[in-house]
Order: C-alpha cells, then structure tokens, then sequence
C-alpha cells in the first residue's frame, strides 16, 4: 500500500507507488486557539499539533482497516510518525473511523509501542479494551492543569494516546504545550532555578491509601496489589506490594514507609525534573510543579486553603519557591493551546515533549468521555548533562 503524508507544503513522504487506492495523511490548519508555532528549541515554523486527516486518493471513504495498515508501514519502514512526534510533541489524528474503545485500541497498537504497565498509579482506571482506560474519572468541576504524564513516579510513558468518545459543548478541552519550550523559556527567566533542579533534582513523595482517596483515585491495591489474590494474610499482602515497589530499580533513591497500622504507605522518590529526548537529547522540563501551582497554591485554586498541607521540595527536602511555581505556570498559561475536542478525534503525545491536561466543563459528567493508551518506546530519557549522579537517570522498571 502506497503511504504518504502531505504537510502544508504538499510535500509527500511515500513508500511505494505501486498500490492501487493509496492513503496520505494530509496535514490541515486549525484556529489559533488550539494550533501555535513553536519557540526553541523547536525548528522554525513547526507547529503543535501537528493535525492529519486521512484521506483515500481514488475519492472512496477511508477504513479503519487501511489507515492501520497505513500506519505500521509508515512506523515499520520509515519510523515516520516516531519522527513527528519527535518534532511537533503531539499529532491530531481527525477523520478516521473510530467508533469504540476496541476501534482505538487497533489503532494505537498499530504504531508498534509496547504497552505501559503503570506501577503506582495513582488514579482509577478500569481496562475497557486491550490497553485502553478512561483518561480521567475526576469530576468535571475539577481543573487537570498541564503535566507530564506520571511525572511523580520514576516509570513514565513515553507516548499518550487519547480518543474521544463524547465531547461537551462548553469545555473540557485538553491542553497542549512543549516541555521543551517550557525550559528554553525557564533557562531565559530563571536560570537559578533550572540550576539548583539539576543539581539537587526533585522529592517527590506520594501516599496511597488501602482505600480510595478521592473520587477518581486509585486504592493501594490497585496501585501496587497485581499480585494479591483473595486469601491473602497481611504480611503476604505488604510482602506483594513491596516487590511491585521494587521492581522501579532505583534502590535507595526510592524508599517507602508504612503509616496507621499499615493503612497507609507514604513513597518518596528522588526524581530528575531534568532529562533528554532519547532521539533528539534535547532538554526538558518532566514535571507537574505548575499543575500543583495551579491546584494548590493559586489564589484562584478552590484548592488553595490547603497550601500549606504540602510543599514540592527540591532533592535535598528543602522546599521550591513559591516564585519559581507561579513563573512556570504563567509560562505554562503563555505556550499552551486548548484542544477543542470533537468526536472521533485522536491525539498522540509523545510525553518526554508535550504535556497535557483537562479543563472543567458545562453539563453533565458524562457529556465528556475521552479514552487514553498508554505506550513505552524503545528507549528512556536520558540524562540531563548538568545533574551528577545514579539519581538523574531514568531507568527502565524491572518486568
């Protein structure tokens, strides 16, 4: 099968001219407000997202059948859409045929990652197709500000993939930025704060509960428990999940603690906030300091009576500035879009690039139903060149 895609240049990219019916994906143009050229490090004049429509080039309608099978030949034989991704931070995908979680989970798999297993996951989310979960079950009140995906625990995705089910009709966009911008734009702002995050890293701790939390959160067991089945005493249970802990492979820089009668298991994890794209060594920013900032400490936050119930602290305990917080997200608030969803749509994040949220919306929960799918790519983030020591690589978790 022919396979191209056309950016706005109608430059194509083929693999074969030989294949009766051709698919390109075509790249289009979309408003201000949920399409923005990218400052540096990114080459000039690329844009986030980078939006693609399929298109068939005897006029008939596309299948999902031949859109997949466009995109493994793409990924197998030119890595293509590795390559944007590499680029742009995240692609749209609008037009094709996906109409269930079992149509998107086709879809996502079809580009050759290999499946994130979440260990430590912090928040609810039941297996509804092979690699496929609700993207989030907060209420819709609640703002997701943007973030890395996983940026708490040492084993992160490198791509996200989400579907849209259901849109609302006011709100519950999804936002876009770069990490790597959000750097270039801190290196520029302050250059000490950067410093003293490469130095020093981060502490992230966590708590898990054996029961829920939050609407929306994980249980302890959900998190840490895959390996528990009913019957289990106590000390088996706690001895189950400390291997999962374990199996992160970061040794003394992960340490845990258990709390109220065993109830309660507190994590912290000595973290890089600094890393490198495994295929451009660019520097990022990794990080949900500005979502905390948002959430916690701005003003505006219905959150921010709780400020002072926890602090994101550098790796050596002391804690961030409250200055350096509010710079990021109004950083944050200048480089981001606000994807405006519409059914069927996809977007692809490869995650060490491009962070993501979720704003409230109008109208009922369900109004809104965004699918998501985790992935691991072929290599981790490397280290950043200014941070010393075992605790600033990230390491792949154990099998």
């Amino acid at each position: 099968m022919t396979a191209s895609i056309a950016p706005h240049d109608v430059q194509q990219l083929q693999l074969d001219a030989h294949t009766f019916a051709p698919l390109i994906f075509e790249s289009f143009s979309l408003p201000d407000t949920n399409q923005r050229t990218l400052g540096q490090p990114h080459p000039k004049g690329t844009v986030t997202p980078l939006a693609l429509q399929p298109s068939l080039l005897d006029g008939s309608q596309t299948t999902l059948e031949i859109a997949i099978q466009t995109v493994k030949d793409l990924q197998v034989k030119e890595g293509l859409f590795t390559k944007k991704l590499a680029q742009h931070g995240t692609l749209l995908f609008r037009g094709l045929p996906i109409q269930s979680a079992n149509d998107f989970s086709k879809f996502a798999h079809a580009f050759g990652y290999s499946p994130h297993e979440i260990i430590g996951i912090v928040v609810d989310r039941p297996l509804l197709a092979p690699n496929v979960a609700p993207a989030n079950e907060a209420p819709k009140e609640v703002l997701i500000y943007n973030h890395n995906e996983s940026p708490q625990v040492p084993h992160a995705p490198e791509y996200i993939f989400f579907y849209c089910h259901s849109a609302p009709k006011e709100g519950g966009e999804t936002p876009i930025s770069s990490s790597l911008e959000l750097l270039q734009r801190a290196k520029e702002e302050i250059p000490e704060f950067v410093s003293d995050l490469a130095e020093k890293g981060i502490l992230s701790k966590v708590t898990y509960k054996v029961e829920q939390q939050y609407v929306g959160g994980s249980t302890l067991k959900q998190a840490f428990g895959k390996d528990i089945v009913d019957g289990d005493d106590a000390a088996t249970r706690k001895r189950k999940i400390e291997e999962q802990i374990r199996r992160y492979g970061r040794g003394e820089h992960t340490t845990w603690e258990w709390v109220d009668d065993d109830q309660t298991l507190i994590l912290t994890h000595h973290l890089p906030a600094l890393r490198t794209h495994p295929h451009t060594n660019l520097p990022t920013l990794f990080t949900g300091l500005a979502a905390y900032y948002k959430n916690f400490v701005d003003d505006a936050s219905p959150n921010s009576r709780r400020r002072n119930i926890t602090q994101q602290l550098y790796g050596d305990g002391t804690p961030i500035p409250e200055e350096y917080l509010k710079k990021l997200a109004d950083i944050t608030d200048e480089i981001r879009v606000l994807h405006k969803w519409q059914q069927g749509d996809v977007l692809v994040y490869d995650n060490v690039i491009s962070q993501h949220g979720r704003q409230p919306w109008e109208g009922k929960q369900e109004d809104r139903v965004i699918l998501a799918s985790l992935w691991d790519g072929d290599a981790v983030p490397g280290q950043y060149e200014g941070s010393k020591g075992d605790w600033a690589q990230v390491v792949q978790a154990s099998a």
